[in-house]
């Protein structure tokens, strides 16, 4: 599993400075817990989710999170089970028979709704549970939390010794982690929770949907969840705890929800970046994303970024290559980024860009550096003068990104 697979090789030639690399949900936990990326929720209910997942029909998809809880109605729960675990175990057993290989397989979680739930699917799986990446953690809480990553801990002790780790990847929803009398001892208690589980938990993920919800809020698809001010400042503490330098953790921005809607704000997708790649191709693709309001996730989605957010949950296929496409390193980060690491020795404090627009301070930057030389790993690096505008267009014609 690569990202951007889809490309031809000459696309891949003209678009990228360097490739993304592939990996398995046998990489190491620090490629993983970045490469989540675009990450799609998919209704545990439906029939045919084993032939979506491997055959390539959902292009570009290279992570899917079978839910079981809020996309299943309460009265489904016991057949979406039964469904989930046929799907799964038929793409085990496409495995098995040397069908496909791990490099097929997309990064898969399940959501699931409780610690017993859960338990009561490792069981149900049986080996098929070596094609799952791991598990969702919904409203995960000090209350649950450590039931949810003592079963998981259980069964990475237990499991037989090829088989990938199995991953948590807690979702803050609950009351106690956005009221404000409540937050910081929650979210510090939380912290310590999963300190002494790191090496089993993926990425803390952000629930919006459900902390909207204790308001009364949704945001208008003109917006982003960074305008709902109640919103934003828990976020920013999500990311306060979580995301410092020491001993960070990858955070995953909230789902958009939008894929049509009636537009009441200007749209603030550029025209240019769009010519510049495909002339007047160009032009009617941002006309096909400003009227799918996917120029409202693209720009939600560079704020994730700015705010040291990667990943975000979506809801619709259609939301899969604009999210991809921000997450690609540019030519001047990467030199950016190379330049700092390559002058850590302890010799040089400052030296400027090899673009010459900017300072480049090693060692207030060197963070910042590593996570971008990892990211390029997974998602590669465009060339000189290239940029989001070019994967969502391609180099030799356009594909139509909305379904």
């Amino acid at each position: 599993m690569h990202y951007f697979s889809y490309l031809k090789s000459e696309q891949d030639a003209e678009i990228f400075y360097l490739n993304p690399q592939p990996f398995t949900n046998k990489s190491s936990r620090e490629t993983l817990s970045h490469a989540v990326g675009a990450a799609l929720y998919m209704p545990a209910i439906r029939p045919n989710i084993a032939d979506e997942l491997v055959s390539g029909k959902i292009r570009g998809l290279v992570t899917a999170i079978i839910d079981l809880e809020d996309a299943i109605g309460d009265v489904q729960v016991e057949a979406a089970e039964k469904n989930l675990c046929l799907q799964l175990k038929h793409i085990f057993n496409l495995k098995k028979q040397e069908q496909i290989t791990d490099e097929d397989i997309p990064l898969i979680f399940i959501r699931v709704r409780t610690p017993r739930q859960m338990k009561r699917l490792i069981a149900l799986l049986e080996d098929s549970i070596e094609v799952i990446s791991g598990f969702a953690l919904p409203k995960f809480s000090l209350e649950n939390g450590q039931q949810f990553l003592e079963l998981i801990k259980e069964y990475n002790q237990t499991k037989r010794s090829q088989a990938p780790t199995l991953y948590g990847m807690p979702i803050l929803e609950t009351a106690d982690v956005i009221y404000r009398e409540s937050r910081l001892d929650t979210l510090l208690g939380i912290r310590r929770l999963l300190d002494d589980h790191k090496d089993y938990v993926l990425n803390v993920r952000i629930g919006a949907t459900d902390f909207s919800s204790l308001f009364g809020l949704r945001r208008n698809p003109d917006m982003t969840i960074y305008d709902i001010g109640v919103i934003r400042d828990c976020i920013t503490d999500i990311i306060n705890v979580f995301g410092r330098a020491v001993n960070q953790y990858v955070i995953s921005g909230p789902v958009w929800e939008y894929f049509k809607s009636n537009r009441v704000l200007k749209p603030l997708l550029r025209q240019t970046p769009f010519e510049e790649a495909a002339g007047k191709q160009g032009r009617i693709l941002r006309m096909d994303y400003i009227n799918g309001y996917v120029d409202g996730l693209i720009r939600e989605t560079e704020l994730d970024k700015e705010n040291g957010i990667l990943g975000k949950t979506i809801i619709h296929p259609s939301h899969i290559h604009p999210v991809q496409s921000m997450y690609v390193v540019t030519h001047e980060e990467y030199m950016d980024a190379t330049s700092i690491i390559a002058n850590s020795n302890g010799i040089t404090g400052v030296l400027k860009s090899q673009y010459e627009n900017k300072m480049n301070e090693v060692k207030p930057h060197l963070t910042w550096a590593k996570r971008i030389i990892l990211r390029s790993q997974i998602y590669g690096v465009l060339r000189e003068n290239q940029s989001y505008t070019s994967l969502l267009v391609g180099t030799k014609g356009i594909e139509q990104a909305l379904i």
